[in-house]
């Protein structure tokens, strides 16, 4: 009876989340009367706009990616290592922005790097690049250094440093050239993460006046029909992508282990 219960709950869920999704995708193939095509998806790649946007975000969400790993592999490292007394307040740090919105975020980097305050970031467009990379690496944080720290807990973090140390290893190498290859697939599978989150991410782009993917979402959902849905499957598939990308590199974690 348990058992039909589990069974029933998990169909319905796969019914809640599917279902909105073939619709959505069949609504996007009915752009002719005659029958589903892929006119919507042809007229989207085609938007030399829809190519612009994406790289710029792609771009965005590598180097949000690369400033997440330099910020948080360190951290997760020295408090592990050195301050584990600190570790519920960097925690605390972490999960702020799940608590505060990503408007108030952006609307105090307006405030504080404007034209006319001391550091003008917001003078040209590499400047609110920078804060828009900045805000994605906020917002992807709480993801990032838990799955970097949950990497961590694996691996005898003191045994190695001290071996390390011990060969004449700086703590340059040992971070970059011992921990963090041992720590590979907790970072690939926060940085999966984070990458879904940059597409997909609107207020920054938007309000930062930036040329990216989540704005040009919108901004094509209010003036047309079909488009719209295409670009939502697309998104979809990227992030579900994503996601699925993360389960292989897990799968491959424990695999290499158990031959270990």
């Amino acid at each position: 009876m348990t058992r039909f219960i589990a069974w029933t709950v998990f169909l319905f869920g796969c019914l809640f989340f599917v279902l909105p999704l073939l619709g959505l995708t069949e609504f996007s193939l009915s752009m002719r009367r005659e029958g589903y095509t892929f006119d919507a998806y042809r007229v989207v790649l085609a938007d030399p706009q829809f190519r612009a946007t994406f790289l710029y975000s792609v771009m965005a969400a590598v180097m949000t990616i690369i400033m997440g790993v330099l910020i948080v592999v360190p951290t997760a490292y020295w408090v592990r290592l050195k301050m584990p007394w600190l570790r519920p307040v960097v925690e605390f740090i972490t999960l702020l922005p799940l608590v505060i919105p990503a408007i108030v975020i952006v609307f105090g980097y307006i405030r504080l790097y404007n034209t006319s305050s001391v550091l003008p970031l917001m003078g040209s467009t590499a400047g609110t690049t920078v804060l828009l990379i900045c805000g994605f690496t906020v917002l992807a944080l709480p993801y990032m250094y838990r799955a970097v720290d949950t990497g961590m807990r694996t691996i005898d973090i003191k045994t190695l440093t001290e071996a390390a140390q011990s060969l004449g290893a700086g703590w340059f190498t040992i971070l970059f050239r011992i921990i963090l290859p041992n720590v590979l697939v907790a970072v690939l599978s926060g940085s999966f993460l984070t990458f879904a989150i940059v597409i997909g991410e609107f207020v920054f782009p938007a309000l930062l006046n930036l040329p990216a993917f989540g704005p040009y979402m919108q901004i094509v959902g209010a003036n047309k029909a079909y488009e719209p849905m295409a670009l939502a499957v697309i998104a979809f598939t990227i992030t579900w992508a994503c996601m699925g990308l993360i389960q292989l590199v897990t799968r491959f974690q424990k695999h290499t282990q158990v031959k270990r």
